[in-house]
């Protein structure tokens, strides 16, 4: 593990791994993405009025392959690091903005979690939801702070098709401002780059510029470094290394 990457990431929440994944390999996952979802009718996907899926939940369970895509370094190696040895994989979501369906977001922080049961009642955890047939739950900050996400760039990330932009140092609790909107970082990317990021940094996204023909494509992978949760909630999946 580079000191520098390491550190980075420690202090500010957030770090890009360069040419994580080779470009075969994300030429291979958009097709299987494509194929799968044109073959779906669920609800959990988001169409543009073109047929494009802009978002899509259960992941894990639709394109397989997201299973091990992350067992391979430096992404393995950068995941042991800050997670330890029992991590699993625990949701992956898939993101676009089509030319003909861009799409924004305010700032805002990752705190719901997929869960088998959203019924149990815990300090730990709040507002009970159902997103595409999924419980899910707000986890507090002591959950979040032992995950990390790992968001793959199927396609280049410009100026033109919306990047995300986080803010430094908001990671250290639920209501951190860290270093300020005014000090927001924009992620620009290549193909195969991975922007690994702490579901508490505050972090936001534009629309895309109009008349684009990119598409900005996402695998949004999240991990936690504990397969137990407080009270006997459950992860609604949980995938190891072992498994």
């Amino acid at each position: 593990m580079d000191a520098d990457l390491a550190e980075g990431f420690s202090s500010r929440g957030f770090a890009v791994l360069e040419d994580a994944v080779d470009a075969s390999t994300c030429e291979m996952l958009r097709a299987s993405c494509e194929r799968v979802f044109a073959e779906s009718q669920q609800s959990a996907l988001a169409r543009s009025s073109r047929g494009h899926v802009y978002a899509a939940r259960n992941v894990i369970t639709a394109v397989p392959v997201v299973k091990s895509l992350w067992r391979q370094e430096p992404l393995l190696g950068f995941l042991r690091h800050f997670l330890g040895d029992e991590f699993g994989l625990v949701r992956v979501l898939f993101f676009d903005k089509p030319p003909d369906r861009t799409w924004a977001l305010p700032w805002h922080k990752d705190t719901a979690i997929a869960v088998k049961n959203n019924s149990i009642e815990s300090p730990s955890f709040s507002r009970p939801t159902l997103k595409a047939g999924v419980p899910h739950l707000v986890a507090c900050d002591s959950v979040l702070a032992r995950m990390l996400t790992l968001r793959l760039h199927l396609d280049e990330v410009t100026d033109d098709n919306g990047p995300l932009k986080v803010i430094p140092r908001s990671h250290v609790s639920s209501s951190s401002e860290g270093d300020g909107a005014g000090a927001a970082v924009t992620i620009y990317a290549s193909v195969g780059g991975v922007l690994a990021m702490r579901p508490l940094i505050s972090h936001s996204s534009g629309s895309s510029v109009p008349g684009t023909t990119r598409h900005r494509r996402i695998l949004h992978l999240e991990f936690s470094a504990d397969r137990r949760l407080p009270d006997g909630v459950e992860w609604h999946e949980f995938v190891s290394l072992a498994d």
